[in-house]
């Protein structure tokens, strides 16, 4: 198929179309253009997010948006064939084309799929150079009650079905005027296969140990610490004990580090989720705990409890470990009489289950 069309009263070679990142100068343009004539508007630069325009002779043709993925889609999670448990970790290695426009003088044939194409090629550089890891697959959302996903489908995109028409919000989902077709696009042959393996391989593995909590996991977790003796005054207490440490220990099981990031976590979560962790009541609301008071009840209770506490909440939970991971670290602020404290510990791959911890000393 001939690449030279007519447009504009020039010759036009698709093979002369260059995609490129938006420059910070040039955003207003971007979001003002993607206002005018995309028919959801413009969205905010929020997070991982990389805008793109294609340009014939620096001339904009088309704009897209590539930001994070969603964080539920039925139909793409059943064809990726991943765990739940593991599907909160490996979001990141997903990517959704939240906009497409091509504007207006510009929609001349094959251009869709030359400039999909493009991006996908430069992609995968540009989200490993801006956000520190690879991305393995693309999705899409296209509204059926206007587009037939023609575009997707040229640059072969795979058509996995459609999505149940439901948006989130904040408080939980709301449905939507109409189900979404949902299309992919592996950025590598066996996508599929590294997305859905027990265990990450580099470079594809990033960050520490991350699981996504089921709903039962979650109202179970606060009876496991009921026994642990709170060590806070009865005065002015707002939050149990337990819903303080079920919390704690559910945003660390979901990659968390730090009180701050323990506390946005907890700020996260949605009323049907603040109530399976028996969150306070008031005025028709779940409250959760506030910064201050889950770093004062980690930092006061008793460790040992503490410890008891997760080893018999793994011990109901924990499924088969196909490996054991080792991991030293050393313990912040503990010195004892020979100085830093160290800790061995071996932790199951699938059940992130830890069997075992050791206090050892580094060669001298």
């Amino acid at each position: 198929m001939p690449l030279i069309r007519a447009c504009r009263g020039y010759v036009l070679d698709l093979k002369e179309v260059v995609v490129r990142p938006v420059r910070p100068s040039e955003e207003r343009r971007y979001q003002a253009l993607m206002q005018e004539h995309h028919y959801l508007g413009s969205l905010p630069k929020i997070g991982q997010t990389v805008w793109y325009v294609a340009s014939w002779r620096d001339e904009w043709a088309a704009l897209l948006s590539f930001s994070a993925a969603a964080w539920k889609c039925g139909v793409r999670d059943r064809w990726i064939g991943w765990d739940f448990r593991h599907q909160y970790d490996r979001l990141k290695l997903v990517v959704n084309n939240s906009r497409f426009l091509i504007l207006p003088d510009w929609h001349v044939p094959n251009m869709g799929s030359r400039v999909l194409s493009l991006c996908q090629k430069r992609l995968v550089h540009d989200w490993q150079e801006r956000f520190g890891h690879p991305v393995l697959l693309l999705e899409t959302f296209v509204d059926p009650e206007r587009f037939r996903g023609t575009v997707y489908r040229a640059a072969n995109w795979i058509y996995v079905g459609n999505s149940k028409g439901f948006r989130r919000i904040r408080n939980g989902y709301a449905p939507c005027e109409s189900p979404k077709m949902v299309f992919v696009k592996p950025l590598e042959a066996d996508a599929r296969v590294l997305l859905s393996h027990a265990l990450l391989t580099p470079p594809y593995r990033t960050g520490g140990s991350k699981i996504m909590l089921s709903a039962d996991q979650m109202q179970s977790l606060p009876s496991f610490f009921a026994a642990i003796p709170d060590p806070r005054r009865t005065q002015g207490r707002r939050h149990r004990l337990g819903t303080v440490l079920a919390i704690s220990a559910g945003a660390i099981l979901c990659g968390m580090r730090g009180y701050k990031a323990i506390s946005d976590w907890a700020e996260s979560l949605g009323q049907k989720a603040r109530r399976r962790f028996g969150c306070r009541y008031e005025k028709g609301r779940y409250l959760i705990p506030s910064e201050s008071i889950i770093r004062d009840v980690l930092i006061r209770v008793d460790p040992a409890h503490l410890d008891h506490a997760l080893q018999d909440w793994n011990a109901v939970y924990a499924g088969k470990d196909e490996s054991l991971a080792i991991d030293g670290k050393t313990m912040c602020n503990a010195i004892d009489d020979q100085g830093q404290t160290h800790i061995m510990s071996v932790v199951g791959h699938e059940t992130k289950t830890c069997y075992t911890q050791k206090k050892w000393e580094l060669c001298r």
